[in-house]
Parts: C-alpha cells; sequence; structure tokens
C-alpha cells in the first residue's frame, strides 16, 4: 500500500496551491497576525508532531521554512531533548527567520558536517512548497547523504525540493516518514510522487481559518471523500420501479472482446443501476447470453442499428469503449451516442479511437453529461498535443503546467465534460474548474480490466440521476473502497463482486477501512 495520508481538516478537505497559502498567511497578517506568531505556532507544532526522542537533528534553511526549525529546535531544547541545528547558510538578518534563529542559543553547525546515522531523527527544514528552483550545492548533498542513511525524517511543509502544486520533485528532494503542514494541505502532498514522499501528512492548526482564504469565486481543488459529493448520492424512492433506479446501456465489442464490457456492465448493476443492457452483434450476445442472466441483451451491429435502439428504449446513461475496438465503428456509434444527447461515459478504446478529436468531441458534447476516463497512455494521445493551445493552461507558470490537476482541469475545458485522469492519484475535473484528488486507491487496483469496473459505477452514477462530476468523483471513491477491502491479489471479477450501491458502501464499517488510508 501507498503511504497512508492522514488530515485533521474539516471535510471536504480543501486543498491549496502555494500561493494561495502565501496569499493566507498575508490575509492573516493584514488582521493582527504576525510572521513570528505564525512561525512560532508552526515550529510548536513541528516540535508537537515528533516521537518521543532524546536527541534530534535540525537541518535549517535560509528562509522561513529554515526559521519553523529554528523554533521547533529551541522547543525541543527547553522539553529536555537534545538538539544539533545544522546550515548552510543563516537566514537573512531582520526577517522572521533571522528573529527566530536570533532566538536559537545553541551552536549552528556547517551542513557539510551533518553525517546522518539510520537511528537518527532528523527534522527537513531546508524549503518548504514555494521552493521554485532545485536544491544544490551542500544542500542537495545533505539531502543525498539523509536519504541513504535511513533515518528517521520529519519534514517541515513539503520534503525539500519538492514542489507544493505539482508533488513533483525538483531536483533532490527529501524522503520523509512523516510531513507536518500547517491550515490545509496542498496538492503536491497528494499528487505522485508527492505522496508517497511525505510520508503520514499532518496538517496542524496554526491560528489560521477559512476568513483568511481570499474568494476569489474560482472553483477550487478539494480531497476525494464522501463529503464532497454525499448530497448527491442516489435517493430512491421505497416504490421505485427498475428503470427509475436507473436504466444503463454498456456498448459491447467483438465476440472474443467481450469480457471488459461485461465487466463494466456487471459493475454498473451491482452499483444500484435497476436495469442494465450490454448490446452489440449477434456472435458478442451468444457470448455473453453464456455468462449473465440479470444484464438484458440486444442488438446493435452498427452505428444505424445503435440509433434505432435508442429510440425504442430510455436509457439514463451509456458506456462506450471497454474492449469496443479500435475501429471507424466504434468512433460512428460515439457519434450516435453524442447526437443523442445521453449522458455518456468514454473509455478505453472510445479514448483511442478519438485521439486527435478533443475539439470534435467538444463541438458535440455540452448538451448532456460527458465523462472521459483516461490513463496516462490515453490522456496523452487525446489531450497531449493541445494542452500548449488551451488559454488557461498556456497562461499557466511552468511548474504548474506539470500538475496533473492543471492538466486534467484543461482537459475537462477542451473536452466540455469531466475528465477522470487516473492512476494511484486519480484527479476528477469538471469544465468549470473543480476538481477532485483522489487518495484511497493502492496498487491493488492495477490489475486487467479494474478500468472497466471503474467505468460501470460512474455510468451507474450517472444513470441513477447524480452530476457528472459527482457521479465520476464518487465512483472513483467506491471504487478504491472495494479494492481496499480485498487487498493484494485483487482481480477484476473479484472487484466486481465487492461492488455494492454508494449509499451502502460509503455507510459501513468496511468502507471506512478503505478510506482510512486516506
Amino acid at each position: 500500500m501507498p503511504p497512508s495520508c492522514k488530515h485533521v481538516e474539516q471535510a471536504p478537505a480543501a486543498l491549496l496551491g502555494t500561493a494561495a497559502m502565501a496569499a493566507a498567511d498575508a490575509a492573516a497578517v493584514a488582521v493582527g497576525f504576525s510572521i513570528d506568531r505564525l512561525m512560532a505556532a508552526a515550529g510548536t507544532a513541528v516540535a508537537d508532531a515528533l516521537p518521543r526522542v532524546a536527541s534530534v537533528a535540525v537541518l535549517c534553511g535560509p528562509g522561513n521554512n529554515g526559521g519553523d526549525g529554528y523554533v521547533a529546535a529551541r522547543v525541543l531544547h527547553e522539553r529536555g531533548v537534545k538538539v544539533t541545528v545544522y546550515a548552510a547558510a543563516m537566514p537573512r538578518i531582520g526577517s522572521a527567520a533571522g528573529r527566530a534563529a536570533l532566538l536559537w542559543k545553541g551552536p549552528v553547525h556547517a551542513l557539510g558536517a551533518f553525517a546522518p546515522t539510520p537511528d537518527m531523527v532528523v527534522i527537513d527544514a531546508l524549503y518548504g512548497a514555494g521552493l521554485a528552483r532545485p536544491v544544490a550545492g551542500a544542500e542537495a548533498e545533505a539531502i543525498t547523504r539523509l536519504n541513504a542513511s535511513g533515518a528517521h525524517v520529519i519534514a517541515v511543509d513539503v520534503p525539500s525540493g519538492l514542489d507544493g502544486d505539482s508533488g513533483q520533485a525538483i531536483g533532490p528532494v527529501v524522503s520523509a516518514r512523516r510531513t507536518i503542514t500547517f491550515f490545509r494541505a496542498k496538492t503536491g502532498h497528494y499528487l505522485w510522487p508527492g505522496r508517497a514522499l511525505c510520508g503520514e501528512l499532518i496538517v496542524a492548526d496554526i491560528g489560521l481559518d477559512a476568513s483568511h482564504l481570499a474568494d476569489d469565486g474560482k472553483p477550487g481543488v478539494f480531497l476525494n471523500t464522501p463529503e464532497l459529493w454525499r448530497h448527491a448520492a442516489p435517493q430512491q424512492p421505497v416504490d421505485a420501479h427498475k428503470y427509475q433506479r436507473g436504466h444503463c446501456l454498456v456498448i459491447s465489442g467483438p465476440a472474443l472482446q467481450t469480457g471488459a464490457s461485461r465487466l463494466s456492465a456487471q459493475a454498473a448493476l451491482n452499483a444500484g443501476a435497476g436495469a442494465v443492457i450490454l448490446a452489440g452483434d449477434d456472435e458478442a450476445l451468444r457470448v455473453h447470453a453464456g455468462h449473465v442472466t440479470a444484464i438484458m441483451l440486444r442488438q446493435a451491429r452498427s452505428a444505424p442499428e445503435l440509433g434505432s435502439l435508442l429510440r425504442t428504449a430510455r436509457f439514463g446513461c451509456a458506456i462506450i469503449g471497454p474492449a469496443a475496438g479500435r475501429s471507424p465503428r466504434t468512433l460512428a456509434m460515439i457519434d450516435v451516442l453524442l447526437a443523442r444527447g445521453l449522458p455518456l461515459v468514454l473509455d478505453a478504446d472510445a479514448l483511442t479511437v478519438l485521439a486527435g478529436y478533443a475539439s470534435h468531441l467538444a463541438g458535440r458534447a455540452g448538451t448532456a453529461a460527458l465523462v472521459l476516463t483516461p490513463h496516462a497512455g490515453e490522456f496523452e494521445r487525446l489531450f497531449g498535443n493541445q494542452l500548449a493551445h488551451e488559454p488557461a493552461y498556456a497562461a499557466l507558470p511552468r511548474s504548474l503546467q506539470a500538475s496533473k490537476v492543471e492538466k486534467t482541469r484543461a482537459a475537462a475545458r477542451l473536452s466540455r465534460g469531466v475528465v477522470v485522469f487516473k492512476g494511484i492519484d486519480t484527479v476528477i475535473a469538471d469544465a468549470d474548474g473543480r476538481a477532485a484528488l483522489n487518495c484511497n486507491g493502492g496498487p491493488e487496483l492495477a490489475t486487467a480490466g479494474s478500468g472497466d469496473v471503474l467505468a460501470g459505477l460512474i455510468g451507474a452514477h450517472l444513470a441513477q440521476g447524480m452530476p457528472a462530476f459527482d457521479a465520476a468523483a464518487s465512483a472513483v471513491w467506491l471504487h478504491g473502497a472495494c479494492g481496499a477491502l480485498f487487498g493484494a491479489g485483487l482481480t477484476a471479477d473479484r472487484l466486481v463482486s465487492l461492488v455494492r450501491p454508494l449509499a451502502a458502501l460509503a455507510a459501513s464499517d468496511a468502507a471506512k477501512r478503505g478510506q482510512a488510508t486516506t
């Protein structure tokens, strides 16, 4: 399993970028806080988060992150801990960090003398989330020694060298067992590889509150937990019939490629859709007939036949892509579905045949819910060459362009839909800018057919009337929770058997165990 990500914020948990965090600090200062007060609170929070130790080494940088380290060193010394401080350069005289350093009465050793050992506890206070350049010189050499030592590392704000927005390493980066950040977690704490490099994440209270956040009217980024979308979860009347519970259509691939669409259909049924239909050619339907019972079968050999089927039944959602075939037939069927204005999930082969057609997709979408579910390769094929031409994305600093959140937001704008950029750090983004970062998915989901199951879950939620963003975010969470219930050795068919309607699993003790990785 990946490292756990513990947070102590009120849900839904809003994630901040580094600029927004700096603005919150400035807003607090404008209403009477002082930088010294915030630094004292931060350094004390770091000291409080340490395990019981007899001695600790503190690596201090020249900026505010280093100031937090000097405060932590002083507090720990006052508590009877043996503290050794190392630095390559002192903070600027007269700065808040400089004043914090003056309050540290012990010696400051040259960073080149730092020789970590496996039994050592080390506080990394070299650089924070706003670092915009690679760590170099004596500090880079110290990071290399520290990572090789196996010492127990507690990072302040972010592991030094980690970009707080993108979660990417900027040159050498510390690998920490625990990271103490302040007020709100940042996107870089959860985006990969930042999530692994941070270890356990603790968000400490330093006196700031929501009033210090700038209300710029822009949609935010949130950690994907049930609190984010619980309000939109399907609520079925007791007398609902099967079609009111959600009627879902899944397009099948050819006879020798039926398994993926069958996984999607079964997942949709298990997730609460009242009626699920698999549609395909005669040979494919004969194969399906030997495997399914509650799922209905209908003929749709071509795009015109699919159009006829859509006119004879009222579907709440359609899913196309899982082993549908990378063929003109699949593209033609996508056109029929888009023209119908049906809530639609595009996955796998559907994304591959649309590569290079994102603008075509945007021209047809927008009147109905649209959800795209690419993994990294599919995302690059579909959007890679177009991101640079998306105005809002192109205007971002290069460091933010590296963020998976910003890439997914740009893709959502290009497609005028919801994009689920899959991975260990799945990001869900809507065209309006809302984004959710999922943290409960583990390596057990890296198994053939897992994505087909996810497509079915999204389809079930869309068919039951959830808005597209909520349907996708809740399905991604449900997918991760089900995977965590099984653990190692999971296969897609076993995953399908674990799926339950969202309300049932979100309320169960087992689901809470699945959510514990967040």
